[in-house]
């Protein structure tokens, strides 16, 4: 791993990583959210037998077939980028990261294209259970597929399961269980699925909502919101019990991101939650240390709840945790940033050191290095960190993108609460106003599920795997103008097919659903 690498590469090259994220990220979360819906509807059609149900099912599975091949695309993309931008880290713990990409290549990824076949081209041709059997498992092959690349992402956040290697200067996978099912894996999954299906419900509501409003479709619209309110306001309280465990889980094993989340700079006990606040910057941009917060509406103690369950727990600041000296909740003194940097310095020269020794048959001092070397480790990424200022995320951003994702996330219970009961009571089909509000929730839900991305991404800086390795060590080695090159060469290319896929989207609702399913 490079010492000294530049900085403009690494900014273009998590650029490049970020640009190709988000962009698949607008259709991963509609297609796992599409895919209980229309299971849902083909199941109400396989019990009652009513076509109406056949037809609004499968009015829905041309739009997550659309969604569904553009994902696909951009995904590819993100898993290829490993290997070409962050070589480095693709050496350094393949053995672990690659092995649940391959499983979900191998097995989820070949489920979902068997059983979509016979979703899309098996109408009339198989049975009507194997059909709905083939529906589901559709939507079962993206959720496993989800599975692994989110127990990918969590390792990446709470590395377990592994062992360093210092012959091969690899990390290696010696349990696949503490991998596959960390506390942190299995909660992101179902936050991150589960908060899906609610991006897929608001989509759902105001595609129905635009048909009220064209006064086309009203039972087809009627009976898909009512559906989808019902599956988004699950969903949504779901999501908001989930993100609790996640800021537990955030608090002990990312400290450094909540506190750059509640842009907390020193340490309380009884924290705060700020619910609302407006950051206070200095003249020169900067975030005033000893005031960071200009106005502020705070939940007291509910931070110290959130992050140890415990309304006097004392929670540390940005400040406090680069210069360690507090008590831990096991008892232990936090070491200070710059202790963890020297710490991590020894274990790359005691690493150095073991490898020259072992090439020279020099078995006694390779035996004291490699103690050296496994007293320090977990710290070894520290030692590639160029000053403790370099630990801290970007505070604003992770601030902000907080704020919008919870207050998002509070809105769509209400929303979805107030459609399901106007569905019920039968009040939507002349509610104009409310139409307009279901089709600009839309986006909104989309925002949401963005912000929750920049909040796990971004807090996490400067660190590609926790402790481990910071994206300065991550780095492939290649020119910043080819990156730069690739980046906009993506930007136009994804650009064009989310313009394209939004095309195809509008046109197919415009059409709306088939008039006859049998002769379709």
């Amino acid at each position: 791993m490079k010492e000294s690498i530049d900085l403009a590469l690494i900014d273009w090259s998590r650029a490049q990583f970020a640009l190709t994220a988000i962009y698949h990220w607008l259709f991963v979360p509609l297609t796992l959210g599409l895919a209980v819906i229309m299971g849902v509807m083909e199941t109400l059609y396989y019990k009652s037998k009513d076509e109406f149900w056949k037809r609004t099912a499968r009015f829905w599975m041309k739009l997550f077939g659309i969604n569904f091949a553009i994902g696909v695309a951009t995904g590819l993309i993100l898993e290829f980028e490993f290997g070409t931008n962050w070589s480095n880290y693709s050496w350094f713990v393949g053995d672990i990261f690659g092995a649940p990409l391959a499983i979900e290549g191998i097995l989820a990824f070949f489920m979902e294209a068997t059983f979509i076949a016979v979703m899309f081209f098996g109408w009339n041709k198989v049975s009507r259970g194997f059909h709905l059997a083939s529906t589901w498992l559709t939507g079962l092959g993206a959720t496993i597929s989800a599975w692994w690349i989110l127990v990918a992402n969590a390792w990446m956040q709470y590395p377990v399961g592994m062992e360093f290697n210092p012959d091969t200067v690899r990390n290696e996978m010696v349990d696949f269980w503490a991998v596959a099912t960390s506390p942190v894996a299995v909660n992101k999954f179902f936050h991150t699925v589960i908060s899906s299906w609610v991006l897929g419900a608001a989509f759902v509501i105001g595609v129905s909502a635009w048909y009220l409003w064209k006064r086309r479709e009203q039972r087809f619209a009627l009976e898909s919101m009512k559906i989808a309110a019902a599956v988004g306001l699950f969903a949504a309280v779901i999501t908001a019990w989930t993100g609790d465990q996640s800021g537990y889980h955030v608090a002990q094993h990312q400290p450094m991101k909540l506190a750059a989340m509640e842009a907390l700079y020193e340490g309380q006990k009884g924290a705060s939650l700020v619910a609302i606040g407006i950051l206070n910057r200095t003249e020169n941009g900067e975030i005033d240390p000893e005031k960071p917060l200009m106005a502020e509406i705070e939940i007291p103690n509910m931070l110290s709840v959130l992050a140890y369950r415990d309304k006097d727990s004392y929670v540390p600041g940005i400040n406090n945790l680069l210069q360690g000296g507090f008590t831990l909740p096991d008892g232990s003194v936090a070491l200070s940033a710059q202790e963890k940097m020297e710490r991590g310095k020894q274990a790359i020269a005691a690493l150095g050191a073991y490898r020259e020794a072992k090439k020279n048959q020099d078995e006694t001092r390779a035996a004291a290095e490699l103690k050296i070397l496994r007293e320090n480790m977990p710290y070894f990424g520290y030692g590639y960190i160029r000053e403790p200022g370099d630990l801290v995320p970007n505070v604003a951003l992770s601030f902000y993108a907080f704020r919008v994702m919870v207050g998002l996330g509070a809105y769509l219970i209400l929303f979805f609460g107030g459609v399901l009961f106007l569905s019920w009571r039968k009040r939507l089909t002349g509610m104009r106003w409310m139409q307009w509000v279901a089709m600009l929730t839309v986006p909104l839900a989309y925002l949401a599920s963005q912000a929750g991305w920049v909040v796990a991404e971004c807090g996490r800086q400067p660190w590609a795997i926790q402790d481990l390795m910071p994206v300065n060590a991550a780095i492939s080695s290649l020119e910043t103008s080819s990156v730069q090159t690739t980046f906009f060469i993506f930007l136009f290319l994804f650009t064009v097919l989310l313009v394209a896929e939004i095309r195809i989207m509008m046109k197919a609702i415009v059409t709306g659903p088939e008039k006859d399913v049998e002769t379709a």
